[in-house]
């Protein structure tokens, strides 16, 4: 079965939506998405979008905020162009149909760590809830889109892919997609592929990602053969919250933005060591902070303290984070919420320019999937809605543009050869693998890391990846195995990046190198897919 359509969009988040948005005023869209089409890391944030609001900020003030917290690796034009760009960015938003908070007749701006002026819009403590909601229902309504719901993107189809030989004029032409529901595989062929699938925040152990995070795009591209940059740099959320029946609910950096207090058990408040900013300290400052507190104390978590503030402004402000704590039996406004560090979001990614190409034409990545420069070692917070919104406008804008000189029907795409693959009962290697992988990324290459554990997980991730090869190229394709493949790509990227560099720099830190070097580490990590040349 074949597909065709003018744009292909794998993701459905904010980044994949807003450029379906705009792309069907000039041609047909197809969204692929492996579940529902609302369920995105983009539905899970909590803390809001940032963007100059108020007359009482500056753009010069969200890039000096946006560099400081990226630690010297931010590319500045970039930072700059996101931060002009982001009320404009806002606008469209709105007009789609997203209703922030509001106070009186202007909108509620909060302020979250790193920032320096209150600038985060936000919808209550759901924003990315409700920017999803006004998203599918706009898309959903538009006549050229066609949404293809429990769909997961195998690979990337590729001219050099075709051919089976390097091309100087490769291009990316689609993908092949699995039907999970039907379990076939379809050719989508496109003029235009963008990858907006999000992080890839379920290679470690302990997440607060959707299990839908699992690195697709980056693994995809990567196999392809475009440039892959800074995988080192995961951010660790500093406060998810721990309990044995929370499947690592998020503790909004807003609410430390709202004056709460983290503390050890005895009740002693600590990041004033750590920070100047103490408790409003950039994400990786607190997240190190909290790792280090448990490991010295022996205390199995942190706790996050808000009690002092009265019990109806945290109700108001933070209304699903207390209904979910009081699921739980936890009070906010009255106990301490327990907290531990979890894999929040992927600063690295495919490598973009200033209109989110990538080098293989054809081929756009955004949002979380899109290493654009803007984060550098450390994202500033709620500054990852914003890029991904900014971004979905520049690649619409350009391949807009790039789609009117390529010809309707331009190469015949062969569809999925399964050989002679056949139905797998040996799903216990699929799971085994799955669990080794991430256990082994949050032990080696977690919040602190070694060369030595460095080497110890390449080693373990190199055996695990002959297990899966063997294992995909026998066996028919399932979501679980394309997932399986696609972490184990992802956590080899990581731990790539991570050997590359020899210091300790915002999200990365090295026992062995504890120290920053401007004068050799201050640049990009980049890797990507060596080809066998032609003979």
């Amino acid at each position: 079965m074949r597909i065709e359509s003018d744009f292909l969009v794998i993701g459905s988040g904010i980044a994949g939506l807003s450029f379906a948005l705009q792309a069907a005023n000039h041609g047909s869209v197809a969204i692929v998405t492996k579940r529902d089409i609302s369920e995105s890391a983009t539905k899970y944030a909590q803390g809001g979008i940032a963007s100059v609001y108020s007359d009482e900020d500056s753009f010069d003030a969200h890039v000096e905020d946006t560099l400081v917290a990226g630690a010297g690796i931010c590319h500045e034009d970039v930072v700059r162009m996101v931060v002009e760009e982001g009320p404009q960015t806002i606008r469209n938003l709105i007009e789609w149909g997203v209703k922030f908070t509001t106070s009186g007749e202007s909108y509620d701006l909060t302020r979250e760590g790193g920032h320096s002026a209150r600038r985060i819009l936000h919808a209550e403590d759901i924003t990315g809830r409700e920017i999803e909601r006004a998203l599918v229902e706009a898309v959903r309504q538009h006549p050229a889109i066609t949404i293809y719901e429990n769909h997961i993107a195998i690979d990337l189809i590729t001219s050099a892919k075709i051919e089976r030989r390097q091309l100087e004029q490769n291009r990316c032409l689609g993908a092949y997609v699995l039907d999970i529901e039907k379990n076939y595989v379809i050719t989508f062929s496109s003029k235009i592929t963008l990858l907006a699938s999000g992080g890839a925040g379920k290679v470690y152990l302990y997440t607060c990602n959707p299990d839908v995070a699992s690195g697709d795009g980056v693994a995809m591209a990567y196999r392809a053969g475009a440039t892959i940059a800074n995988m080192e740099f995961m951010q660790f959320h500093p406060t998810t919250l721990f309990h044995p029946l929370a499947k690592s609910f998020l503790i909004s950096e807003a609410v430390r933005g709202e004056g709460a207090i983290l503390r050890r058990r005895d009740g002693t408040a600590f990041m004033e060591k750590y920070h100047p900013l103490k408790d409003l300290a950039p994400r990786d400052i607190v997240a190190r902070a909290i790792d280090n507190e448990m490991k010295t104390s022996g205390d199995d978590c942190a706790f996050l303290d808000i009690t002092h503030e009265p019990a109806e402004v945290v109700r108001n402000r933070f209304p699903n984070i207390y209904q979910t704590c009081m699921d739980f039996g936890l009070d906010m406004t009255k106990e301490w919420l327990p907290v531990v560090p979890a894999a929040h979001y992927l600063c690295g990614g495919v490598a973009v320019n200033f209109d989110a190409e990538t080098d293989i034409p054809g081929l756009y990545a955004i949002g979380e999937t899109a290493f654009t420069g803007l984060h550098g070692a450390n994202r500033l917070a709620s500054n990852s809605l914003l890029e991904a919104a900014v971004y979905a406008g520049r690649a619409f804008r350009h391949s807009r543009d790039v789609i009117a000189s390529l010809p309707s029907d331009y190469r015949d795409i062969p569809a999925w050869d399964a050989g002679t693959a056949t139905n797998s009962d040996e799903m216990v290697v699929v799971s085994q693998n799955w669990d080794e992988i991430r256990r082994t990324m949050w032990n080696y290459v977690g919040i602190v890391r070694s060369d030595k554990r460095l080497a110890r997980a390449m080693n373990r991730i190199k055996l695990i990846q002959g297990e899966i090869d063997e294992y995909y190229w026998n066996f028919n394709v399932t979501s679980d195995l394309i997932e399986l493949r696609n972490i184990a790509t992802v956590a080899e990227l990581i731990i790539t990046c991570a050997q590359k560099r020899k210091e300790s720099r915002g999200l990365h830190y090295n026992l062995d190198y504890p120290f920053l070097d401007d004068v050799n580490e201050k640049k990009d990590s980049f890797v990507k897919k060596q080809f066998l040349k032609e003979p």
